[in-house]
């Protein structure tokens, strides 16, 4: 039995990458900080058949996470996969670095890099015990680019690349590979929270900025991280996966 653990798989692309993963043989960790939608998708596994167990988690509290990543290891004794995907946009309050709010930048940073940070420390030494396995982080496109207006984000994802690299070669001799998913313009309900419910945001605008002229889906995610996962992307170690309908090109 393969053991993944992903983080935010309450909803959205965690969500979808925590079922896809679950069918495809996975026993499948959610560390969700809404209980409720932590519990859902946990349920949904169940009810399809599949193996999962939801632990409340926070990833921006050091504490929380060492106590998540201690019950994975005295319940299931083992780890294969840690994915970390939980992240925070926030459109509505994220601004050019002159105009941002220190409790914004604090709060981006907390979950984004620090969250990253704690998971990384905590699920790698399991990983290696149970004989090597891969971590996956969620980077952006705004990793990659600069965005206007969106600087806390775009340094947190910034550095999400930056550390996924060091990761990769850090730990790529012990048995861990160290990958990371850059999406954009992913329907999600963060999305549609921070952007598309803003009454001045042109979505024909914006998709016309988008070579595939249409939103990525969460599934479509989840399938690049279950192939990160797999032992076809063996020789894998290091990359960012850009996944944004080709805005990064334009």
């Amino acid at each position: 039995m393969r053991v993944a653990v992903i983080t935010g798989a309450g909803s959205g692309i965690g969500r979808a990458s925590a079922l896809l993963f679950a069918r495809n043989g996975y026993f499948v960790v959610i560390l969700e900080v809404n209980e409720q939608a932590g519990k859902s998708t946990a349920e949904e596994i169940t009810r399809a058949g599949g193996q999962a167990l939801f632990l409340h988690t926070d990833i921006a509290d050091p504490d929380s996470v060492q106590a998540a990543f201690g019950q994975v290891s005295s319940r299931l004794g083992k780890m294969h996969v840690l994915y970390n995907n939980a992240s925070i946009f926030l459109g509505k309050d994220d601004a050019a670095i002159t105009e941002l709010k220190t409790e914004t930048w604090q709060k981006i940073i907390s979950v984004n890099l620090n969250g990253l940070f704690y998971c990384c420390r905590a699920g790698i030494p399991l990983i290696m015990k149970s004989g090597g396995g891969c971590v996956i982080n969620t980077a952006s496109s705004a990793g990659l680019i600069g965005i206007p207006n969106c600087d806390a984000y775009t340094a947190s994802k910034g550095a999400t690349i930056a550390l996924t690299r060091s990761l990769g070669v850090e730990y790529g001799p012990k048995g861990v590979r160290v990958n990371c998913i850059a999406p954009a313009a992913i329907r999600t309900p963060m999305v549609q929270q921070s952007n598309l419910d803003k009454p001045d945001f042109d979505q024909a605008r914006f998709l016309q900025t988008t070579p595939l002229r249409r939103w990525g889906t969460p599934e479509e995610i989840a399938k690049i991280a279950l192939f990160l996962a797999s032992d076809a992307a063996s020789y894998i170690n290091g990359a960012v996966i850009v996944a944004d309908g080709g805005i990064t090109i334009t």
